[in-house]
């Protein structure tokens, strides 16, 4: 019993620290979209908008624990999240430009109110939430059954996880991440480690789609299989070790943050 705790104490860990990598380019997204409002009004604005996403966030959360075993749900998660990783790790590669982006979104919120920037940011910040509950959910329907029963369609102790993840990523948008985006600028490689974990996640969640009793290309057991966890988390902390030393060239300039 010990070591499943254990193990969810250290995927909980890992999506927190995901989390946070995550929340630093949020948050510049974030303060970004409000950057055309008095000083005062930016900081409500921001505040409002994650409270507003929280709400909502919270509302996923729940219906996505009905559906979070079907596997037609799981592939396609699968499939998202290797193109939301994938999809970073080449355009870093190839130097895409974030500052670019960041104009664009910045152009696009000049002249707006107070509250359509407030509805702006909440709707940013549901978006955000796509990626981190998906990653969430495939993280924590990889870990064995806890003795806490079942909410949904999710056993009990993996939906906690997801919970804590979804709390997490709003907290350290609204708190931490001017912390983050302090490490980014250090090093900067972590960003592009980020999504290629996210990448990874993608991965995990493909095989416990394989796994799927529907599908069962691969052992329904497997994905929970000491084989399988030792190689996942192996290979998880390999990118994140690589992303840590790694020189890299960071695109884009920042200069602003959500705090």
């Amino acid at each position: 019993m010990d070591s499943i705790w254990l193990e969810y104490g250290w995927a909980l860990l890992i999506l927190i620290g995901l989390e946070g990598l995550l929340s630093a380019d949020n948050a510049l997204v974030l303060a970004v979209i409000a950057k055309h409002l008095p000083e005062d009004e930016k900081k409500r604005a921001i505040s409002y908008g994650i409270l507003m996403a929280f709400v909502f966030r919270f509302g996923a959360l729940f219906a996505i624990s009905f559906i979070a075993n079907v596997w037609q749900i799981q592939a396609i998660g699968a499939a998202y999240l290797l193109y939301l990783g994938l999809k970073h790790v080449i355009q870093a590669k190839f130097g895409k430009e974030n500052e670019k982006i960041q104009e664009e979104v910045e152009e696009e919120a000049k002249g707006k109110g107070f509250w359509p920037t407030v509805g702006k940011i909440a709707i940013a910040d549901l978006a955000f939430a796509i990626d981190s509950i998906l990653a969430a959910v495939a993280l924590a329907l990889g870990l064995p059954d806890s003795p806490l029963g079942d909410f949904g369609g999710m056993d009990g102790g993996q939906f906690i996880v997801v919970v804590l993840g979804g709390i997490a990523g709003l907290v350290l948008i609204k708190y931490a991440a001017t912390w983050f985006v302090q490490l980014l600028d250090q090093r900067p490689a972590l960003e592009t480690t980020a999504y290629a974990i996210v990448a990874w996640v993608g991965v995990k969640l493909a095989v416990i789609t394989l796994a799927h009793n529907d599908i069962g290309v691969l052992d329904h057991d497997f994905p929970h299989s000491t084989v399988w966890t030792i190689i996942f988390y192996g290979v998880l902390v390999g990118i994140a070790v690589i992303g840590w030393f790694a020189p890299a060239k960071k695109s884009g300039n920042v200069t602003d943050s959500s705090n």
